[in-house]
């Protein structure tokens, strides 16, 4: 059984990696066009950093384009935005994300962290860069 499921792997992480793009495209143009969210009522210099990385980052993972690279850059954020808005945050100190909220912040992280070691998948500009 799970043979038959071994087949689809590599195209599995194509369309994971494509579908985690398009929910983190989702923050980015939140953050700068106030769409599909709200805009934040402070648009820091943070959030303006935190922004670009998450729109040009996700278009790079949805394309497929240099994957490792931007994911990387991406777990970082995830990474930092997790300690920042979660860890330190006064009102719930508290390391855990199931109690301070950052349940998807740290599954982000991972999530792209995956991204740099697996690479973008066969349905990408990576694979077709290699000829593969």
């Amino acid at each position: 059984m799970f043979a038959n499921l071994e087949k689809c792997r590599p195209q599995m992480l194509s369309v994971l990696r494509i579908f985690v793009a398009l929910l983190f495209l989702q923050a980015g143009l939140s953050k700068y066009f106030g769409w599909p969210g709200t805009p934040p009522k402070d648009f820091n210099t943070l959030l303006h950093v935190a922004g670009a990385i998450e729109l040009v980052g996700s278009v790079l993972l949805l394309a497929g384009l240099w994957t490792r690279e931007a994911a990387f850059i991406m777990s970082g954020e995830m990474a930092v935005a997790y300690f920042l808005r979660r860890v330190y945050d006064p009102q719930v100190p508290s390391f855990f994300p199931i109690v301070n909220g950052g349940v998807v912040e740290s599954l982000f992280c991972f999530v792209f962290l995956y991204f740099v070691f697996a690479g973008a998948g066969p349905w990408s500009l990576d694979a077709k860069r290699a000829g593969r």
